[in-house]
């Protein structure tokens, strides 16, 4: 009896939003690791830098404090450009679907 029932405009926008979001996800990830990787560069080279020259940093970041600094660093990197990458390909697709569709908005 389902099978014979004609799929309602609901059931496709939902499948249809499913969709997107994975989309949204997958571009909020690769941006994420992208700011990630760099995060990491760019905290590690003069984390490592400090402990080699200065004489306080020698003596107070051992190896442990180290990677804690460069990966909290990317860490907050990956979720922030992740967040920021996701909401506004969300906000960017919603503002193209009320151009497309004019003043109504789908619920």
């Amino acid at each position: 009896m389902a099978k014979n029932m004609a799929q309602s405009p609901f059931e496709k926008t939902s499948i249809d939003q499913l969709a997107m979001a994975k989309r949204y996800s997958r571009e909020g990830v690769k941006a994420g690791v992208k700011a990630a990787v760099v995060a990491t560069i760019a905290t590690a080279i003069p984390t490592m830098a400090s402990v080699r020259m200065l004489p306080w940093a020698r003596a107070n970041l051992n190896p442990t404090a180290q990677a804690l600094i460069i990966s909290t660093v990317a860490g907050m990197a990956y979720f922030i450009v992740a967040d920021k990458t996701i909401l506004a390909t969300a906000r960017r697709n919603s503002f193209n679907q009320v151009a497309h569709h004019g003043a109504r908005i789908n619920h």
